[in-house]
């Protein structure tokens, strides 16, 4: 069922953990290549849900993996990808040129590959696997629900959407959706298309638009967009949502 979400801002805050779990740069096959990713595994005793950590346009940063190492802390094993090959942008046309250069079929292969890695993995649990992604990442973490039927959740955070009825009916996880009213490239009114062809669908999903945001509203280095209070209520939506779908 669908649930479309348009709120204003509130002064909400949440404390980060302490203590931050310490990633493993791990390496896994992708067709005929080797590709590499940081996997970041809960303190305790397993098997733990996991997801796949997809990063923004900019490559694998410090912020990514902040992200993945969050997630960690609250109990899922999170493997960071990097679609870039070890480069990390520095400036918007370079991050621009390296979300170009990278083939889709490649990036598809890759994060599927992640998936298979993750499920080889004696903690993960194998019925628990989800994916979470930001900006351009958030359009991959929808392509990761296309093409595993058995992905138990999907988080998308101002990402590119599909449009293809065809392609949205192998959707089998619930999402939960995050999107900024202001978002020039992915306007309130296709993240409503989206989700009212999903719930027609009858797919489960859950999504909020928070009007004074635009894109990478959640990304404290986007300085001139980002906007704390709905940040912190996103952070929230996503915590019980991965609570309510991953750790069931």
């Amino acid at each position: 069922m669908k649930r479309i979400l348009i709120l204003a801002s509130a002064a909400l805050l949440f404390a980060a953990s302490a203590f931050a779990a310490e990633g493993k740069r791990v390496s896994y096959k992708s067709g005929d290549e080797t590709v590499q990713g940081i996997l970041y595994t809960p303190a305790g005793r397993g098997p733990f849900p996991a997801l796949i950590v997809i990063h923004e346009f900019w490559g694998l940063n410090d912020w990514v993996k902040e992200q993945a190492s969050k997630l960690s802390d609250q109990g899922h094993i999170a493997l960071a990808v990097d679609l870039y090959r070890g480069k990390v942008a520095t400036t918007p046309d370079m991050a621009h040129e390296l979300m170009r250069g990278v083939p889709e079929d490649r990036a598809k292969r890759d994060l599927h590959a992640a998936f298979e890695f993750l499920k080889s993995q004696p903690e993960v649990r194998k019925d628990r696997i989800g994916a979470i992604g930001w900006c351009m990442g958030g359009g991959y973490a929808l392509d990761v629900a296309l093409q595993e039927p058995d992905l138990a959740a999907l988080v998308i955070n101002y990402g590119h959407l599909a449009t293809d009825p065809d392609a949205l009916k192998k959707i089998n996880s619930p999402i939960l959706g995050l999107f900024g009213a202001q978002d020039r490239g992915i306007t309130p009114d296709d993240v409503k298309k989206f989700g009212a062809t999903l719930d027609q669908m009858g797919k489960q999903i859950d999504i909020t638009i928070y009007p004074d945001a635009g894109h990478a509203f959640e990304n404290p280095n986007n300085k001139d967009g980002y906007r704390a209070a709905d940040a912190a209520d996103a952070q929230r939506r996503t915590d019980d949502f991965l609570a309510m779908t991953l750790k069931k």
